[in-house]
């Protein structure tokens, strides 16, 4: 595999990138049409357009995709839709969509430093300037993160992985390295889990490329296992089938393995699961508040100093603040109309349509604000009744409470039919801004909580009855406790009351049952009437109050111990009442001309509309209304004739004054803040002097205040924005998760709600969000092309007038700043692309490179509507990947370069050739990864890949060609790079027969020819040579010539023949690895091959079938005679001829011609061969029927002969079979020789036997073997016979009788062992001299003969094997 060194990384000029997708698999901003062509399918290229719409990212959340703008663009283009629909969703406030989120990635906890692109030295003034600039930014965070109204969290996100650290990479090498060298015995593997891993550690784990990208932080050990996953798959599919075990069982338990590999025994118990990260997930406040601190540089207690001096936990001060901020926005647009010191637009039209954006931002923000419910705070504080429940529902015995509203519930319907009925923003809308609150839009709902838990100082009640209490809110259900004894009165009963009235009355009265059977009420012992606020009990302890007993009150009033009672009494504040209590008021010009003290109620109606109303005692209306709107409240002075010990304030507009008066100074102070929050006046009212000096004692507050007063339109929110989006792109780029530039979803949402709380343009946010990934990717850090797209989608759409943010002004500046980051863009995606081997390794991720070229297709388009002409894109892409190739090769080169260093002045030819050689091996790995990995993204550039890979050889050629003119000539070492080379091209589809493969064939021919010519010639003269000079040795011999064992391979045949078929075959398997691609030049050269083979082993049979007849004619015919070694050599060699004599011959051309007889004479030559040697052999049998002839009785000496063996048996040896007597008792004589036959045939089957173990021992071809032994024995069978016959009127002599019988007998049984079939060995000849012989034998025991018969010829085996055992004895 191709590993490129460090050396060659650290040569790199080019940014190295492994992008994480998106878990979606999107590549395209929304809204964007494919060109036509680039659809899928075979869809050719047309001239339709392109439309670019961008409605709300589909990368971010669910709600956010359902914003939608309802403002119709003005220049006749198409609504922003989401699929044909629009609505609020999940918008809070359901408002008009904002400019949406460049990035939906996940976040990291890590709190480093934010880390630019290099370190910038500043001065001290600049630093101090910094420092305020981050406090400033600082305070504009906290709000949006205290109180956000505009955006959420989103929750769909895909998660990121922890970054791959270069020490976990070693912990990963040495893990792989373990395992290989099997020091890992607790993992079981076989070889094709073995060879996966050795392929994943050599191809991916070590390679340089993945070292890099480690080391930029741009890898998980996700990806690893995923690119593990993904090549094993393929390995998987090409295992075969086993019964029982399924193959996706296989891939989950190499993946097991892995894992136990990777992580060690961790690995087995968790194999997939990977914790979440807590800052991926939604974070809280607190967390919010930390990571913000970390990205602007803030220390813990300058963040606390700001919590507490903005009062962040208080929703209502921030909800005033936001008032505040957008009266403020309203006033400077208003200033702006009117001085008209507007930016510079790209038309002079724009101007007016740019104070209506302003004016339509301002009021959507307000529409969204007073959206939110008032009874769902989102920044806590208010109601003061959060734990309550627990604790009253701890009361024993719990009372029948009816039908309980609950709680809230009622106020936030009230709300809400109030803030969609009507609004302070909605008469803004509509022109009206004086439209009054009437009683009906004034809804309260209270929840109050009575526990009766005891009665003291009963005393005038008999211990024994029984006494109950009875609570009861005015407007609402009575209740009753339980019964208690007198002596006991306790009951710790809880009741619950709803009421619509801010002073309702409560009656606790204590009965006791009637004494009369006739009385129809029970009897009341004492009661308790309150009258109740929110206020009341606002420390929620029990109290004990005095019962009013019935009867005389002085009577009561004299006692000591009157009757109490102890109740907890809790009366909830609906969250929609901001501030309630007793105060003094009047106001000549408007209300209450008498100075009196009322009781006030602050209610806020909805989030942008608040009144002070008056209440009386069991009132659930409000006597007396005052909307707040355009009041200023301050401290004041009493008026004259006013009591000079309370303490005032006063509410001004337009000269109307109401004027108040507070018990005491907590009183005022809270009433001051509260209305100033209703009012949302920008002045903030000084207390007195001695007030104001307690207030302000630390000097710190001073120094923050200025940041919090400061007015919101006097800050460049544009720049203030870009640097807040750059630091947090820092943090999140430096912290310890692969995001790839993709922010989290807590980063996303704060950046959302600045934009639109703040009025930041979307054009703006993504020109800076784009320019800042371009200069990330300037210093090394990974950057996913989809968000490039997105970003640069959105603002083409916004330069070209498609309001993608319901935005149509385009400024002068952004047009600039536009056309500036395009061609940076541009270039920056052509670098990429021309290194997309390096940029994206091994495809990693999956769809990255696609995206980029998809991106560049998006640059090069003129408008959002008129895609870039094809030849125009396909022309750029070309160009890149002419540059790819020259990257590619170069950086391959010095690979090899720098693996083996090349010495001019010492490098031999050959060593010249193996690093040409080498290389190509190089180049043919990084095709094949090309190809792999990467070809699928210019899959629509037809060629374009294509033409990649011949440029690529195209440079490797001139290297090659200066290899081989070194090469010496009629040098073959070349051949091996035309393998290599070859065998790549042929299996590769787009580059067979191409250029360079062309060009390569056209190379080696002239080479290949004059090979096969030399190689003709050698072989033809080699073969005359050694032919000539034959010993015809067998093995043992030339092993006993060299002096012992030879470990040369065995030579089959002869010398001479082994080496010519050894050549032959080499020649023909060279030509089948050389595998030419020309099928009609390999036709040829095959042919040529073939008819060399023919006349070579045509003139090798004819030779040695010469020899052959020179060598067979030797020897007599005795029994005594023996095969010659050299015809059994002889025979091999065309034994061996003929196998593979098909091989080495068989081709397509005419059969008629007379190379194509070459296996025909070869199998003729044997048969002449196997009908030779069978003639010599039985030759010797017929020596011996010779010998036999002279017994016959026409014979003129037969007499003689027979007299002879007569007399020899009769004086020698006693008749065959007598028994001489013992000479003396117990002992006996030994039997007697038998002196008829056994001479004459015991020889001649020493001589059968002896030729037969030769011919085993000598010829190696079983076959041919078995089959001269059956040509030997039908011959030998066939003169037996034919003798019989020619003696068929004659009676055999004894001698001929016994003779003939062994022989025909012995001859059977030793064909039969050396492997001839019965059927073969039984053949006629057989079988009539079998008869014969049988009929003789008969007609001899009935004679004075019967003597001489020693063997019969229906004898059992048992004898034949004895017989046999003497003969060989």
């Amino acid at each position: 595999m191709i590993e490129l060194s460090s050396e060659e990384s650290e040569s790199e000029t080019e940014t190295d990138y492994f992008y994480q997708p998106d878990s979606r698999g999107l590549c395209l901003p929304p809204g964007y049409v494919l060109p036509p062509g680039r659809r899928g399918g075979g869809e050719q290229r047309a001239t339709s357009q392109v439309t670019l719409s961008a409605p709300p990212n589909p990368l971010t959340s669910n709600h956010q995709q359902k914003k939608t703008s309802t403002v119709s663009n003005r220049r006749g283009s198409q609504d922003l839709t989401d699929g044909g629909k629009s609505g609020k969703g999940n918008n809070p406030g359901g408002g008009k969509m904002r400019a949406p989120s460049p990035s939906p990635s996940m976040d990291s906890k890590d709190e480093r430093g934010a880390a630019g692109g290099g370190g910038v030295v500043m001065n001290p003034a600049d630093e101090e300037q910094d420092r305020q600039d981050r406090y400033q930014l600082y305070v504009l965070v906290l709000r949006c993160i205290a109180y956000p109204f505009n955006a959420k969290q989103p929750t769909d996100m895909a998660r990121r992985q922890l970054k791959l650290s270069p020490s976990q990479l070693d912990h990963y090498r040495k893990r792989f390295t373990m395992f290989l060298r099997n020091e890992l015995p607790q993992i079981q593997s076989d070889e094709a889990f073995f060879n996966a891993v050795n392929y994943y550690n050599d191809s991916f784990v070590r390679s340089s490329r993945i070292e890099k990208v480690v080391k930029c932080g741009g890898v998980s050990a996700h990806d690893f296992r995923e690119v593990f996953k993904k090549m094993i798959e393929k390995r998987v599919a090409s295992l075969p089938d086993i019964e029982g075990l399924s193959k996706e069982t296989v891939l989950n338990s190499w993946l097991t393995k892995y894992d136990v590999i990777t992580r060690g025994e961790e690995g087995s118990k968790s194999a997939t699961r990977l914790s979440a990260p807590l800052s991926e997930l939604t974070l809280g406040k607190e967390e919010l508040y930390n990571m913000f601190q970390s990205i602007l540089g803030i220390k813990r207690y300058e963040h606390q100093q700001f919590y507490n001096l903005m009062q962040l936990d208080s929703a209502d001060e921030q909800s005033s603040v936001i008032r505040k901020e957008l009266n403020a926005r309203k006033q400077f647009a208003e200033q702006l109309a009117k001085t008209k010191k507007l930016p510079k637009f790209l038309h002079k039209g724009m101007e007016n349509m740019y104070m209506e954006e302003l004016n339509s931002q301002i009021q959507m923000l307000m529409h969204n604000l007073d959206c939110l419910p008032v009874a769902s705070s989102r920044a806590g504080g208010g109601g003061g009744g959060a734990g309550r429940v627990g604790g009253l529902r701890s009361a024993k015995n719990l009372i029948y409470r009816g039908r309980a509203m609950t709680r809230g519930s009622e106020i936030g319907r009230a709300i809400r039919r109030r803030a969609y009925s009507w609004s302070p923003n909605n008469a803004l809308l509509e022109g009206d801004q004086d439209v009054p609150l009437s009683k009906s839009d004034i809804a309260l709902s209270f929840y109050i909580e009575v526990t009766v838990v005891e009665v003291q100082n009963l005393k005038n009640v008999n211990g024994g009855k029984i006494v109950y209490c009875t609570m009861e809110v005015e407007g609402d259900k009575k209740l009753a406790t339980d019964h208690a004894e007198a002596s006991r009165p306790q009951w710790d009963t809880l009741g619950e009351f709803s009421t619509t009235q801010p002073l309702p009355v409560l009656k606790i009265k204590l009965m006791t049952e009637a004494a009369s059977i006739l009385s129809l009420d029970d009897k009341e012992l004492g009661k308790v009437v309150l009258t109740i606020n929110p206020n009341f009990n606002s420390n929620k302890q029990s109290q004990w109050f005095t019962m009013e007993v019935p009867g005389s009150k002085k009577k009561q009033e004299a006692e000591t111990d009157p009757l109490k009672v102890k109740l907890k009494i809790l009366m909830d504040r609906p969250q929609n009442i901001k501030n309630c209590g007793y105060l003094y008021s009047q106001g000549k010009e408007l209300l209450w001309a008498k100075w009196k003290k009322r009781f006030m109620v602050l209610i806020q109606v909805s989030q942008y509309t608040f009144a002070l109303c008056y209440y009386r005692s069991k009132k659930s209306d409000p006597s007396d209304i005052v909307q707040l709107d355009g009041f200023t409240v301050d401290y004041s002075e009493p008026k004259e004739g006013m009591p000079p010990k309370l303490f005032y304030f006063n509410a001004v507009k337009e000269g109307q004054t109401i004027d108040f008066a507070a018990d005491n100074e907590n009183e005022r102070t809270g009433w001051i803040t509260a209305l100033v929050r209703a009012t949302g006046q920008s002045y903030r009212p000084e207390a007195p002097t001695k007030l104001k000096s307690q207030q302000n004692k630390s000097s710190d507050s001073a120094k923050f205040s200025q940041f919090i007063n400061m007015n919101v339109e006097e800050v460049d929110h544009h720049s203030y924005f870009k640097k807040l989006q750059t630091l947090t792109l820092n943090y999140r780029l430096n912290d310890s998760y692969a995001s790839l530039g993709w922010f989290s979803p807590a980063q996303i949402f704060l950046l959302d709600e600045y934009t639109a709380r703040y009025g930041v343009r979307g054009c703006h946010r993504h020109l800076s969000y784009l320019s800042d990934l371009l200069d990330k990717s300037k210093y090394g850090y990974l950057i996913d092309p989809t968000l490039m797209h997105y970003s640069f989608a959105f603002c083409a759409s916004h330069i070209h007038g498609n309001r993608p943010d319901a935005i149509g002004t385009v400024t002068v500046s952004e047009k600039e700043r536009f056309e500036g980051l395009k061609e940076t863009l541009r270039e920056y995606l052509e670098k990429q692309i021309s290194n997309f081997r390096y940029c994206f390794p091994f495809g990693r991720p999956e769809g990255a490179l696609k995206a980029t070229v998809s991106l560049l297709e998006r640059v090069l388009m003129k408008d959002v509507v008129t895609p870039a002409p094809p030849d125009e894109v396909c022309k750029v892409v070309k160009k890149c990947m002419e540059n790819a190739a020259l990257v590619n090769y170069t950086k391959i080169s010095d690979y090899a370069e720098v693996e083996e260093p090349p010495n001019p002045e010492e490098e031999t030819p050959r060593q010249k050739l193996e690093r040409v050689i080498r290389l190509a091996e190089l180049c043919t790995e990084v095709l094949t990864q090309n190809d792999e990995y990467h070809a699928e993204a210019f899959a629509w550039f037809e060629g374009v890949m294509k033409e990649h890979a011949e440029m690529f050889w195209s440079m490797f050629l001139v290297d090659m060609n200066t290899a081989l003119e070194v090469q010496p000539p009629d040098s073959w070492d070349s051949f091996e790079l035309f393998q290599v080379l070859n065998n790549w091209l042929q299996t590769s589809n787009m580059l067979r027969n191409g250029k360079f493969h062309t060009q390569l064939c056209d190379l080696f021919a002239p080479q290949l020819i004059r090979y096969v010519d030399l190689m003709e010639t050698s072989i033809a003269q080699s073969n005359q040579r050694d032919f000539d000079k034959e010993k015809w040795h067998t093995p043992d011999e030339r092993r006993g010539q060299k002096g012992g064992a030879s470990t040369e391979v065995a030579i089959r045949g002869c010398v001479a023949s082994d080496n010519l078929m050894h050549k032959l075959c080499a020649l023909q398997d060279f030509m089948v690895d050389i595998n030419w691609p020309d099928a009609e030049f390999r036709d040829h050269l095959d042919q040529r091959l073939k008819l060399l083979a023919a006349d070579m082993i045509d003139q090798a049979v004819r030779k040695t079938k010469t020899y052959f007849e020179s060598h067979i004619n030797k020897g007599g015919s005795s029994t005594s005679y023996t095969i010659p070694n050299t015809v059994c050599v002889m025979l091999n060699c065309l034994v061996d001829c003929e196998d593979k004599a098909d091989k080495l011959t068989r081709c397509n051309f005419d059969k008629n011609q007379y190379h194509a007889q070459v296996p025909e004479l070869i199998r003729e030559t044997l048969t002449e061969f196997k009908s030779a040697l069978t003639e010599k052999l039985n030759a010797v049998f017929e020596n011996t029927l010779s010998s036999l002839a002279r017994y016959d009785e026409t014979n003129m000496l037969s007499s003689v002969f027979a007299f002879t063996t007569n007399f020899k048996s009769k004086i020698s040896l006693p008749a065959f079979g007598a028994k001489a007597a013992p000479s003396k008792p117990g002992q006996e004589k030994e039997p007697a020789k038998q002196a008829t036959g056994q001479d004459l045939a015991q020889p001649f089957m020493t001589f059968v036997r002896k030729n037969q173990q030769k011919l085993h021992e000598l010829l190696f071809n079983e076959d041919y073997i078995n089959e001269i032994f059956i040509l030997w024995y039908k011959k030998t069978m066939t003169l037996m016979s034919t003798w019989l016959c020619e003696r068929a009127s004659q009676q055999l002599h004894i001698f001929q009788l016994v003779t003939l019988s062994t022989i025909l007998k012995k001859t059977y049984k030793s064909f039969l062992l050396e492997g001839v079939m019965p059927n073969d060995l039984e053949t006629a000849d057989y079988e009539a001299a079998k008869k014969r012989l049988t009929l003789e034998e008969a007609t001899a025991l009935m004679s004075e003969n019967a003597a001489f018969i020693t063997e019969r010829m229906d004898d059992s085996d048992g004898a034949d094997a004895a017989d046999d055992d003497d003969d060989d004895d």
